[in-house]
C-alpha cells in the first residue's frame, strides 16, 4: 500500500481494452472532497527491477529496444510482476533472463508508483549483490532485444545528469540505492 490513499467511491466502470501486460478503464469515481469524474486508469500488475551489483563494484545494466520509445535505453534489468507472483521472485528471474547472473544478497530498497496520474503501476525495486554469472543464462522473451552493460556508480551518474539514462524507474531506484554503494 503507498502512504497517504483514500480510494475514491466506484459509481460505474467500463473496461475498455485487456492486454497481455495491462487493462484500460474508465471508471465514474466520486472523489474524496465529493466531486464527480470520469476518471481514466491503465491496470498494471506492478513491476520488480533491480540494481546488480558485480563484487568488483560494477553495476549491470541492460541497454533494451523499446518500442513505445523507437529506440534502445539504458535500464536496470526489470520485469512485470506475474499473477500471484512475489516480486522479489519477479526480479530473481528476470536478472537471470537479461543480464544473465544471480545473486546471493537481496535488499529491498523500496517502492514507488511509475505514473500516478494515469496508472496503478507500481515498481518494486531491489539491490542484488554477491552476484555470480551463470553458465547458461536463462532464454530471454521473444520481445526482448538486449545487450549487457557494465557501468561504475560514478558513469551511472554522469549517464543520468547527462540524459544518457533517461527511464525513470532506473532513475528513481538508483538514487534509492545510491547511499548504499560505494
Amino acid at each position: 500500500m503507498i502512504n497517504g490513499q483514500e480510494p475514491p467511491q466506484l459509481l460505474k466502470q467500463k473496461l475498455l481494452y485487456q492486454g497481455r501486460k495491462f487493462a484500460f478503464e474508465v471508471a465514474r469515481l466520486r472523489l474524496p472532497n465529493r466531486a464527480e469524474i470520469d476518471g481514466e486508469c491503465i491496470r498494471h500488475p506492478g513491476g520488480a527491477l533491480a540494481i546488480p551489483v558485480t563484487p568488483d563494484g560494477q553495476l549491470v545494466l541492460t541497454k533494451q529496444y523499446r518500442f513505445a520509445a523507437c529506440g534502445r535505453l539504458l535500464e536496470f534489468p526489470a520485469g512485470t510482476v506475474e499473477p500471484h507472483e512475489d516480486p522479489a521472485t519477479t526480479i530473481q528471474r528476470e536478472i537471470q533472463e537479461e543480464v544473465g547472473y544471480r545473486a546471493q544478497r537481496w535488499q529491498t530498497l523500496g517502492t514507488f508508483l511509475l505514473a500516478p496520474g494515469y496508472s496503478d503501476e507500481k515498481i518494486y525495486a531491489f539491490l542484488a549483490q554477491d552476484l555470480e554469472k551463470l553458465e547458461v543464462p536463462l532464454a530471454q522473451d521473444l520481445d526482448e532485444d538486449i545487450d549487457v552493460v557494465h557501468m561504475t556508480v560514478a558513469e551511472v551518474e554522469q549517464a543520468i545528469f547527462e540524459g544518457q539514462l533517461v527511464d525513470a524507474k532506473s532513475i528513481a531506484s538508483f538514487f534509492l540505492a545510491r547511499p548504499l554503494l560505494s
